[in-house]
């Protein structure tokens, strides 16, 4: 029992970080119908920000947290930037040219942090260090890190459901999601609400760079690339599109990948994810919160 809940926490921790990236995706893809494969590579760039960011905030005797502030602004020019160049003119393109161009963006910012930074794994300095919490009553003991980071998690999950819900932001992405044309004649400006919408989804990037780093402290240029491929399948379970299935999709994969490596093997963790998102598009395509739309011919 001790070992399910210390791994459930473990579970929470890495479905959290999950979360946050799924967003990311949903929220682009229910705005433009894009698959923004490049939106785990933003991770990268959010921690390679702080990896360089963190001694000059420490040699100028500031709080290390400022960094994160920096990684915000860089995931987000690199987002907006993305967004222009590369997305803008395939809009109305065929979905398969999009996929296409999301793929190529990926593999360009990989391939380019490759050049420029090197292959090396680069550790990196936690952000923050919580002392493991010790329960004498149920002899537990528990990572301080990882609540932290649950916490996190589930705290900016709440806030981005707050600005969608709440927001006129976040009700013109709403509507926008809905229907562009009708969006428009409502007085809705379609490209700025798309580039707002990246502006939020590129600042979650940055802050889940944080939770992960401070969780697996070392840095390489692909380690957004398996993190992004587990966050989509996040998204595709609880349902493309969807802000709150994007939320439980990432909360039970990190679950069931947790578990997996815990009681059967750690060889078998990636595998039993990838089985899950084989599972979802043969039983329901559309994911948990999803709903099968016939579309008219």
């Amino acid at each position: 029992m001790i070992l399910f809940i210390q791994q459930l926490v473990n579970g929470l921790r890495i479905g959290s970080i999950y979360a946050l990236v799924a967003l990311g995706y949903t929220m682009v893809y229910g705005i433009i119908r894009l698959i923004n494969f490049a939106h785990g590579d933003f991770i990268m760039v959010g921690g390679y920000t702080l990896l360089f960011t963190m001694p000059l905030m420490n040699s100028l005797g500031l709080p290390l947290w400022i960094s994160v502030i920096f990684a915000i602004i860089v995931c987000i020019i690199v987002g907006v930037s993305v967004e222009q160049i590369a997305y803008k003119p395939v809009r109305k393109a065929s979905t398969i040219s999009a996929l296409i161009t999301a793929i190529a963006v990926s593999l360009f910012i990989q391939n380019l942090s490759l050049m420029v930074i090197g292959s090396a794994p680069r550790p990196i300095t936690r952000l923050f260090r919580v002392p493991r919490i010790k329960i004498d009553s149920l002899n537990l003991n528990l990572d301080g890190n990882a609540l932290v980071t649950i916490a996190i998690g589930l705290g900016v999950m709440l806030i981005l459901n707050l600005i969608v819900g709440k927001t006129k932001v976040g009700k013109a992405m709403r509507a926008v999601s809905e229907d562009s044309q009708a969006a428009i004649l409502m007085g809705i400006n379609v490209n700025k609400t798309i580039t707002k919408t990246f502006v939020l989804g590129s600042g979650l990037a940055a802050i889940a760079s944080l939770m992960y780093v401070n969780s697996y402290p070392q840095l390489t240029p692909f380690l957004g690339a398996m993190l992004g491929l587990k966050a989509f399948v996040s998204a595709v379970l609880g349902g493309i599109g969807i802000i709150h299935g994007a939320m439980l999709g990432g909360l039970i994969i990190g679950f069931v990948e947790t578990m997996t490596k815990a009681y059967i093997s750690s060889t078998y963790g990636d595998a039993v994810v990838f089985g899950i998102l084989i599972i979802v598009l043969l039983i329901k395509p559309s994911g948990i919160f999803g709903k099968n739309v016939g579309e008219k011919v």
